[in-house]
């Protein structure tokens, strides 16, 4: 038992794994549901996790916000934002392991932008994304906006907004807004081989490296330069790169530690 109300959590070989677990409303999130994904993080962390996957029960991944929530404020809806949407993206992109989604059904609204905020997305091939908030005339949130307009462009973002149409996995694909597109029952399967991989890697590396990513995307060439010249100097010495190059010259696999 994961200890969770709304979501699951289980940490298996180094991945910590939470699940959305509110399948009656097709994962749909309220302000617990927040707040027990970031315990649930912290507590993976704390328990030497080295990458975590994100998916949904059921036939959803997630729906979007519960509009039946009561600390929804209706009158204030940014408020629920500050308190809850914008904190947790905050930290998974400030997360020093690799974050993985297994979209393994409808991502919606907000639940749109929990998809796509994996360094590496994997979605099931019946699975589908939309931007549905204009279909309630409201405006994308929890990052959406700028995950699809920096995945897929300026186009393809106003199309999924201003429509709030359905985007099927292999057009996700296409539009470069996922990573992978699989049979449905090896989505979660898939995702957590990736996480496995990635977790047995040289961690310091890894968390430079999404983070690397990150700032690539608002800023120059010259700045780029400046970032990766760094995290190179940080990363030359580490343990892992130290057990590298002695790998290499004893030509066997190396055995990162993530330190």
């Amino acid at each position: 038992m994961s200890g969770y109300s709304t979501i699951g959590y289980e940490l298996r070989d180094r991945v910590a794994l939470v699940t959305l677990n509110r399948p009656d409303r097709l994962n749909a999130l309220t302000a617990q549901v927040f707040a027990e994904m970031t315990a649930a993080i912290d507590q993976g962390l704390a328990g030497g996790a080295r990458a975590v996957v994100l998916t949904g029960a059921g036939r959803a991944f997630c729906s979007g916000a519960d509009l039946q929530d009561r600390s929804i404020d209706p009158s204030d809806l940014g408020a629920m934002i500050d308190a809850a949407y914008n904190p947790f993206a905050r930290k998974l992109a400030a997360l020093d392991v690799p974050v993985i989604t297994a979209v393994n059904g409808l991502a919606a609204g907000a639940g749109c932008g929990l998809a796509l905020i994996g360094d590496i997305s994997v979605m099931a091939r019946s699975a589908y994304l939309v931007l549905a908030f204009v279909n309630i005339g409201l405006v994308p949130d929890a990052g959406a906006t700028w995950l699809v307009a920096k995945g897929a462009g300026r186009t393809k973002a106003l199309e999924m907004a201003l429509l709030g149409e359905k985007l099927t996995a292999g057009d996700a694909l296409s539009a470069g807004l996922v990573t992978r597109v699989v049979d449905d029952e090896a989505v979660l399967d898939e995702a957590l081989a990736i996480a496995r991989k990635l977790a047995a890697g040289p961690s310091v590396a890894i968390g430079m490296i999404r983070k690397q990513v990150a700032a690539a995307l608002t800023a120059s060439f010259d700045e780029t330069l400046e970032v990766e010249r760094a995290n190179q100097r940080m990363a030359g010495q580490t343990a892992d790169f130290r057990e590298a190059v002695a790998a290499f010259a004893q030509k066997r696999a190396p055995k990162f530690t993530g330190s």
